[in-house]
């Protein structure tokens, strides 16, 4: 049994998104599909980072096992039955115990925030029509690199044994007529991007101070923060992987 990585991009707005659920159309419902009628047999797939309905990934990772020789143009034959919006970009031979998702060490998103009306960014950016103080927001965005505590910023119902998680990277930065929220971290909770994105441009409007800010995060209460933010903003950008993980892809799509 060979084990697989499968590299790909998605505009997540037609989909209820990453994992397949029950009656829904999900980006892993549509590659499975379309991996059925090429291998002609079925491949279960385990994707290292969810995305949540309407979310965007510039770059995401499943993994498979496949028990038999793998189609040389299995790319190109998927990519021509797979909707417009996902695309499969690469395809690695991997070692049987490597994990998509566990063996990942970081993740980086950003989230799109249009000031006015854009009709070619209104599917993939939120239209925020409201002046905002960015220096506080930005004063706010430097302050969550200082704590590892973020229940406050993640949806309940979650499984997770822990609300610790690292960031590297928390800033706002202007550019293709947004500002972009950008941030990296070692994992993130459900919810949590969407949540400080909400949270941080209350701040920018001056709804709460830095210092209520920090009690927010502090407070460990999901009910403090604001999550309202829609899901077509948020881009996945990059899954990370220790430095060599990766081994020069067998397939990578044109």
């Amino acid at each position: 049994m060979s084990r697989f990585f499968l590299e790909l991009a998605y505009h997540g707005a037609a989909y209820r998104g990453f994992q397949v659920q029950d009656n829904a159309v999900t980006v892993q419902a549509e590659v499975e599909k379309a991996m059925k009628t090429v291998l002609r047999r079925p491949v279960m797939l385990t994707g290292s980072s969810r995305t949540d309905a309407g979310v965007h990934a510039q770059q995401n990772f499943f993994h498979f096992d496949f028990d038999d020789e793998i189609d040389t143009r299995l790319l190109y034959k998927c990519n021509a039955i797979l909707p417009k919006d996902i695309q499969l970009r690469a395809l690695y031979a991997m070692p049987e115990q490597a994990h998509s998702r566990f063996d990942a060490i970081g993740r980086s998103y950003q989230y799109f925030i249009c000031p006015h009306k854009n009709p070619f960014l209104h599917d993939r950016s939120h239209y925020y029509p409201y002046a905002l103080q960015v220096d506080k927001m930005q004063e706010a965005a430097a302050v969550l690199l200082t704590y590892q505590d973020f229940t406050s910023f993640s949806k309940r119902n979650t499984q997770v044994k822990t609300f610790f998680c690292q960031l590297t990277e928390s800033s706002w930065q202007f550019h293709d007529d947004c500002w972009v929220y950008h941030v990296s971290g070692n994992r993130f909770l459900r919810g949590m991007v969407r949540a400080l994105t909400g949270t941080l441009l209350r701040v920018g409007r001056g709804q709460i101070t830095l210092e209520e800010f920090r009690s927010i995060i502090e407070a460990k209460d999901c009910t403090l923060a604001d999550f309202s933010v829609p899901g077509h903003g948020l881009m996945l950008m990059e899954v990370r992987y220790p430095i060599g993980y990766l081994p020069i892809p067998i397939q990578r799509s044109l």
